[in-house]
Formats: C-alpha cells, sequence, structure tokens
C-alpha cells in the first residue's frame, strides 16, 4: 500500500471511531461542537450497549492489523489512539454502569442531562430546531434508564442507597423550580433566526408536558422501586458485587491506560501520603511555626481566617492567577493556544450545587470559549490556600492549554482532536499544580500549602477508591482515612468519597497520569542532560492531542532520542 493510500485508511479508521462514539453518545457530540445528531440522545438500552462494544472492538481489531510500517509518525499515532479509544469505550460499555450508577453525579442519567442539556449551543438554526425534539425524547430515555436500574436489580448489580436518595434530591430540586428557572430552556437561538418565537414556544411546551412529567416517574421509580434495594454503607463498593472484582479492574484500566493492579496502587498512595508529610512539616513551620503534619493539616481544615470571607475577592484572585501562568508560560511552552483562557463566575443559579472551579472547553466550531468558571456562591466553604493550584490545575497551563492545543491540530483527523484519555487529561492538570511551583507561579508559602493540599486529595484517592471497591472498605473508613491523612474539611470529604463510590477508578487517574509525566521528563532530562529542553519537553507531551500513557512514553523517547542525534 503507498503512503498516502496508507494515511488515507488511517483516517477513515479513526473517523469511524468518532462515528460509533457520536452515534452512542450525540449529546456529547453537541457539546464538542457537532451537531449531526442534534435532536438525539444516547441510547440507555443493553442492545445499544453491546452494539457499541461489538463496533468498537471491531475497530480495534482493525486498528491491530494495519501495516504501521507503510506510515509515518503521524499516522502511526493516529492508529494508536484509534485503538485504544476504541477498546477504552468497549471496557466502558462491558461495565454495564446504567444498572448499578444511581447517583448526583454527571455520571448518571438524569444528572446528565440536567448537567449537560444546559450546555448546549447552538451556531445556526438546525441544531435548534432539533432541540425540542431532543427535550421531547428524554421521555424514553429516563424510561430506558429505569428499566436498566431493574434489570440490575434482579442480576445483584445494585446502585448504593445513599446515593440513590441523592439522585431522587436531585431530580426533585428540578422540579421545584418555576418555568421560568428551568436549566433546560437555557440554550438560546442563534441571533437573527425568524424561528425563534415558535422555537420558545415549543420548547416551553415541551418542557411542561414531557420533560417534567418524565422526570417525575423516573423520581418515583428511585424512590420507590430502587432505593429500598440499594447497597448499604458498609457495602459500597464494586467488589460486594457479582463479577465486582473483575468489574472494578476494567475499569481500573480502562480509566489508567495501565495494567497496574488495585493493590498496586493502594500501595502507590500510601507511600505518596508518606513522603508528603516531610513536605508539610517544612512548609508548615514556615507558614504556621508548626513542623507536625497532622496540626498543620488541622490548620488549614479548621482555620477560619484561611477561608474567604468576600466573594468579591474570588473572581480578581482568580483571574491574576491564570493571568501570571499565561506572562510565564512561553518560558515554559514553546506553543500556546491561539485563544486565551476566559475567567467567570459559575453562574448563579448554577452555583449550590456546583464545585468549587471547573473548566469548559472550547466548543470546535466556534459557539463556546474555553472557559475557567469559579464559584463565588459561598466563599465560606472556599479555603484561600486552595484557589491558585486549581486555576492552575483547571485552567492555565492545565486543562485550557493541553484541550485548546488539541482542538487546533487542524491537520490530524476529529479523533486526534478530540480524543479523551483520563489519566493523560487528569495526569497533565495535576502535572501542572507542581509545574507552577517550578514556574514560581504561586503567591506565599501559604498557596503552596494548598498545591500539598491538592496533593494528599489525590494521593488519597488512590487508597480510598482501590479501599471500597477492591478491598472492602465501609464508607465510614473511607472517610476516616481522608479525614486522618488530607487537610479536606469534613463536608469537601463526604462529597469527595461519594464521587469515588459512584464513578469507581475514574479517580485513580489523576496520580497515575502525574506520576507517569514525572517519571517521563526525569529519564529524559538524565539521558538528555545540558540538552533538555523544558520547553521542548512539555510541547511534545501536549503536542499530539490525549493520548494514552504507554503511547505517551513511546512518543517522549522518540523525542528524546532525537535530541540526541
Amino acid at each position: 500500500m503507498r503512503t498516502d493510500e496508507a494515511a488515507s485508511a488511517v483516517t477513515a479508521l479513526a473517523d469511524g471511531v468518532a462515528r460509533v462514539w457520536f452515534d452512542a453518545d450525540p449529546l456529547r457530540a453537541s457539546l464538542l461542537g457537532v451537531h449531526e445528531g442534534a435532536g438525539d440522545l444516547p441510547d440507555l438500552s443493553e442492545a445499544a450497549e453491546r452494539a457499541v462494544a461489538e463496533r468498537m472492538r471491531g475497530v480495534a481489531a482493525a486498528a491491530g492489523r494495519v501495516d504501521r510500517a507503510a506510515l509515518d509518525e503521524a499516522g502511526r499515532l493516529t492508529v494508536d489512539v484509534a485503538g485504544a479509544f476504541a477498546e477504552q469505550a468497549a471496557l466502558f460499555a462491558d461495565a454495564r454502569r446504567p444498572e448499578w450508577q444511581v447517583t448526583d453525579l454527571f455520571v448518571a442519567p438524569a444528572s446528565a442531562m440536567l448537567i449537560f442539556l444546559p450546555m448546549v449551543t447552538f451556531p445556526d438554526p438546525a441544531p435548534a430546531a432539533a432541540y425540542p425534539e431532543r427535550l421531547r425524547r428524554l421521555a424514553g430515555y429516563l424510561e430506558t434508564a429505569a428499566d436498566r436500574h431493574r434489570a440490575g436489580i434482579d442480576a445483584g448489580r445494585t446502585p448504593v442507597a445513599r446515593l440513590v436518595r441523592a439522585a431522587v434530591r436531585q431530580v426533585e430540586d428540578y422540579l421545584r423550580l418555576p418555568p421560568d428557572e428551568d436549566p433546560l430552556a437555557r440554550p438560546q437561538p442563534p441571533r437573527g433566526w425568524a424561528g425563534v418565537e415558535r422555537w420558545r414556544t415549543d420548547v416551553e411546551a415541551m418542557l411542561g408536558r414531557v420533560v417534567r412529567p418524565a422526570f417525575r416517574r423516573y423520581r418515583d421509580v428511585l424512590a420507590g422501586e430502587v432505593e429500598h434495594r440499594g447497597r448499604a454503607d458498609d457495602a459500597v463498593g464494586l467488589n460486594w458485587l457479582p463479577g465486582g472484582d473483575e468489574l472494578y479492574r476494567t475499569l481500573v484500566r480502562a480509566y489508567t491506560t495501565t495494567e497496574r493492579t488495585p493493590q498496586e496502587l493502594h500501595q502507590t498512595g500510601l507511600d505518596i501520603l508518606a513522603r508528603l508529610a516531610e513536605e508539610y512539616a517544612e512548609l508548615g513551620g514556615q507558614v504556621f511555626g508548626s513542623t507536625d503534619p497532622g496540626a498543620v493539616m488541622a490548620r488549614l481544615r479548621d482555620d477560619p481566617a484561611l477561608r474567604f470571607a468576600d466573594a468579591a475577592q474570588m473572581l480578581p484572585m482568580a483571574r491574576s492567577a491564570v493571568a501570571r501562568a499565561e506572562e510565564a508560560a512561553p518560558r515554559w511552552f514553546g506553543r500556546l493556544p491561539r485563544q486565551r483562557c476566559r475567567v467567570e463566575a459559575v453562574p448563579q443559579a448554577e452555583a449550590p450545587r456546583a464545585p468549587g472551579a471547573y473548566y469548559e472547553p472550547a466548543a470546535l466550531d466556534g459557539s463556546r470559549p474555553g472557559t475557567y468558571f469559579q464559584n463565588t456562591s459561598d466563599p465560606s466553604r472556599f479555603p484561600r490556600h486552595v484557589l491558585e493550584f486549581t486555576a492552575h490545575h483547571e485552567a492555565v497551563p492545565g486543562h485550557h492549554f493541553q484541550i485548546s492545543l488539541a482542538h487546533e491540530m487542524q491537520a490530524a483527523p476529529l479523533l486526534r482532536r478530540i480524543a479523551e484519555f483520563t489519566a493523560y487529561e487528569e495526569g497533565w492538570a495535576l502535572y501542572c499544580e507542581r509545574l507552577a511551583d517550578e514556574m514560581g507561579l504561586y503567591s506565599s508559602d501559604l498557596d503552596r500549602l494548598g498545591m500539598l493540599t491538592g496533593d494528599s486529595m489525590r494521593a488519597g484517592r488512590l487508597v480510598v477508591d482501590t479501599g471500597m471497591h477492591a478491598l472492602g472498605w465501609s464508607r465510614q473508613r473511607a472517610v476516616e482515612f481522608m479525614r486522618t491523612n488530607t487537610p479536606l474539611a469534613a463536608g469537601e470529604i463526604e462529597v469527595e468519597v461519594d464521587r469515588y463510590i459512584a464513578d469507581p477508578g475514574q479517580a485513580l487517574a489523576y496520580m497515575v497520569g502525574r506520576l507517569e509525566i514525572q517519571r517521563m521528563r526525569a529519564e529524559a532530562e538524565h539521558r538528555l542532560g545540558d540538552r533538555f529542553d523544558i520547553r521542548s519537553f512539555h510541547d511534545t507531551v501536549l503536542g499530539s492531542g490525549s493520548l494514552p500513557l504507554p503511547v505517551l512514553a513511546d512518543l517522549v523517547g522518540l523525542w528524546a532520542g532525537a535530541q540526541e542525534e
């Protein structure tokens, strides 16, 4: 096969993966700015799930048959990404998550609709015109979700009762909203569209006649059929389900893109926490005059003077942190995103349920810019020392750089620009929290203690996630471990632990990814000595889009070899 024919075949392979992904999750496609399925919703049925797994495994097998010798480096990367992404999607389908994943977290059916539908944008009339149909389909979507929950119960794959109650409260909170505050009415039609008035009437009618009754019925299923069958707090892990041990290993493999076992990751977390104690002692002595790690963490957790008293301080501080990072970035990165990161307050209507801060990527169609949202609704719950490391993780040089640079890869197939590998993405963002310290971005030693807070949380995740899902820990044991080993406040710990229960394996990806990026950098520094260039290293890590960690390691190895020539 000629090189140009091989390249075309590889692009077709990647496009095929994207097509299966968008067919399976048209709402995700819309959020990315791809609107062919603008009137559709995901099909949660088991038949659809099995079909996706089969199609994705077929693509993965085809990727394995490609003649790599006929490809250039970009083509080989595309084959690797297409094959790994397809296999990852098949693993997620194998997990039967619609059966047991009932929660108020965005990974669950109702929550996903309430969180993601309001984020949809309409660059032109066609996707806007399809939105009422998408709302109409919510009734069938929620009925299918309820059927999957029932099937899970019959098979012994039950959700956690506590999280079912949280999902019920979330739906009830939605149903209590007056129609003019309905978040599903938030998407705005394109300006100048002649059909706006009719469209608004259709959306309003669909919400009142179809959507809200569907959510009421779904609420009744959760409260009347699912909650009392749910697992108690002493059996929150997947290992309590039939086949749960293998199910958890499947999710660990999918989220980390490695073959590391839960037991290995558990010990890794314990080892990191032990090393962090030394850093708490050193910085704690400088900031608080105490070298006792436990006392330092207690001060960070409990001292009200370390929390914001005024919401008006928060947004300017977040903007300042991002601006300082943008100013320093050219000394650490050779390639910078074309678009700067916007920094805005979380919309008031969303703030009570939103996290302290988060990043919303730009849409590929230009209808939504990349934006870092700072939650200013309750300043007393947000420690001042957490703000800066969070901004560097979520915005600059974290997710904003990583996602924006991937989107700008115009010569690459679409899949390469939008593929998602959690360990790469969250590993990079967590790496950036420590990189920010190297860049001199933290305003004070107190803010550097905040960086340690982030490390403690992510190392604690390795211990607690594996503890609950592989070792049979109760929820209370997980809460107590986080209370002893991190500076997180009690309420934050409860939220964190429930997140790990709801989405097993996902929280492992952060530290696994960072450790791998740090290992790659250390090996390259040792190999290249004075020839090591941090800007070139970062451009290599970010220059090919989201990658499985083994593929990234190979790429960095090739780059290091080229520097030696």
